[in-house]
Parts: structure tokens; sequence; C-alpha cells
């Protein structure tokens, strides 16, 4: 296999795990129904710069990051299982409504920025694929690895730009024809809180 046939393979196995639904794409649903667009996008923006930091613990996973996959992975994985469950509880105990809303009432952009940065860095299976996938398609014969790291990096970010952004846009769609309708609003925010905390806990469960 030559390194476009390589790359080709690792855009397919990319694209997969990012289209399923997952907390990332619930996060930027979730803001973009009740921030619109503007909001939406921040939290793609934020998920997008996570995935180019996943790809440098790829990178590092293939040499000294290895040996101590096995011992720093539950901890990680735990780690993103709280910070869902604590997204999944602030939901539940919100009021959020797309209705007449006062200045300065939504999350400033920067900050859903970086919560989106940080549940992507907290996602258990970000860290799930980057230690089982990315590792086999870093290979000497193709060049020097923090090259190819590079490469992969972009191709993530593209990636979830375009899957993330696309979700971003049509969700915010859904909240405007909610805005006459707050109450449904609160209710799909506390739903949407509802499967952050069992996706959670589905993640924290043993076995």
């Amino acid at each position: 296999m030559d390194y476009a046939e390589n790359l080709a393979l690792f855009l397919v196995l990319l694209a997969g795990i990012i289209i399923v639904p997952g907390m990332d794409m619930l996060f930027v649903m979730t803001n973009a129904i009740t921030g619109g667009r503007r909001l939406g996008i921040a939290a793609t923006a934020g998920i997008a710069s996570g995935g180019a930091v996943h790809t440098l613990f790829g990178a590092v996973g293939v040499g000294v990051l290895a040996r101590w996959m096995p011992a720093v992975l539950p901890v990680v994985v735990y780690a993103g299982a709280a910070y869902m469950a604590w997204i999944g509880f602030t939901l539940i105990r919100s009021s959020i409504s797309l209705g007449p809303v006062r200045p300065g009432a939504l999350r400033p952009a920067v900050t859903v920025f970086a919560q989106g940065l940080l549940t992507c860095l907290l996602n258990p299976k970000a860290y799930l694929f980057v230690f089982s996938v990315y590792p086999q398609f870093l290979k000497s014969a193709y060049g020097p690895i923090w090259l190819q790291a590079v490469v992969l990096g972009i191709m993530t970010v593209t990636v979830q730009a375009v899957v993330y952004g696309s979700v971003a846009t049509g969700a915010a769609r859904l909240g405007g024809l909610m805005a006459g309708r707050p109450a449904f609003t609160i209710w799909a925010a506390r739903f949407a809180g509802l499967i952050f905390v069992v996706v959670a806990a589905l993640v924290a469960w043993p076995g």
C-alpha cells in the first residue's frame, strides 16, 4: 500500500468515526439549537482544535506514550465520562429559551469554543480512535513522522469542520423554527442533557 492509499483508507475511517453521533456532535447540535449558528460554529471550531491536539497524541503514541497507554487510558475514559455527566446535569437543570433573549444572556462564543475544545479533549471515543488507529498510519516508510502527523491533523480538522459545521447550520435552522415554542426548547435541551448523562454512564460502565 502506497502513501496515497494509506491516506485514503485513513480518510474513510476518520469520516466513519466522526459521522457516528457522539458527545462532540451532540455538543455542537445543542449549542446551535440554543444559541444559533454563531455558537454552533464556535463549538465546531473548539472541537476541531481538539482534533488537532489528538493528532499530536497519535504521533507521540507511536513512540514514548505507547507503553503508557494501558495505564493512562482508563483515567481519560473516566474523566471524559465525568465531564459528559456534568454537561448533562447542567442542561437538565437549565431553562433555555429561544424566545426574546436579552443581550448577553447567551454564553460568549469564546466560552463555547473553550468548552468545545475541552469536550473534544475529554472524548473517550477520540482517544480510543487515536491510540488504536493513528499508529497504523504513521509509518517511517512514508517519511518523517511529524510531517505525516501534520497531514493527518489537517485531514482530521477538515472533516470535523465539514461534518460538525453542517450539523451546526442545520441545528441552527431548527432552532429558528422553535423560537416561538420556548417550552418545547427547554425540554429539548433537557432531553439532550439526559442523553449526555446516559452516554456518560455507558462509557464509565465496566466491561
